[in-house]
């Protein structure tokens, strides 16, 4: 089992004891970049902050500690949010 499929269906920001969705929440699935894969909570979140684009932090994309990944909302289907690119 690589990382890529270790990382699947675990929750962006969760807990690693407790990482996987609840029923009771909304989620999108992170495509591409570091956070490939990864679920994202929506509960609430307006669709056009998805839209415009959230910076999630994270150690493992190009700018390292303290870099963000850049995702933003696939207007398709509204069930993923695509990588848009890493900042500092």
């Amino acid at each position: 089992m690589d990382w890529a499929e270790i990382m699947r269906g675990r929750v962006y920001g969760a807990d690693h004891d407790d990482a996987g969705p609840r029923p009771d929440r909304v989620y999108a699935e992170l495509v591409g970049g570091p956070l490939d894969g990864l679920l994202l909570d929506v509960t609430g979140r307006p669709e056009r902050e998805l839209r415009e684009g959230v910076a999630l932090r994270t150690e493992i994309g190009a700018h390292g500690p303290g870099g963000r990944a850049r995702y933003a909302l696939r207007t398709a289907d509204g069930r993923h949010l695509d990588w848009r690119g890493d900042s500092p």
